[in-house]
């Protein structure tokens, strides 16, 4: 099991970029969540050390309207959350 937090910076919000991690987490079996903070959007994801692999792949494309500068990966907690949701920005 593999858990992170992720800050994904550049042209992220207003784009779609937070249900489209939603969808892509929900997809991959990943649990977390997906916020804004700032100008970044912030990921925590825990999940199967090979889906986490690919989710951290897929945050560096973004949806098509998006433009990803950086994505600073940091090791997290097992939280142990249930599902993937969107949530209210930091």
């Amino acid at each position: 099991m593999a858990a992170h937090r992720i800050i994904v910076t550049g042209k992220v919000q207003g784009v779609g970029y937070r249900n489209w991690t939603v969808t892509r987490a929900r997809v991959l079996g990943i649990t977390g969540y997906v916020r804004n903070s700032g100008k970044s959007v912030e990921v925590v994801v825990s999940g199967d050390d090979a889906e986490v692999e690919k989710m951290i792949q897929l945050l560096h494309e973004g949806p098509a309207l998006a433009r990803v500068d950086n994505v600073e990966i940091h090791a997290a907690n097992d939280a142990r959350l249930k599902g993937f949701t969107k949530r209210l920005g930091a």
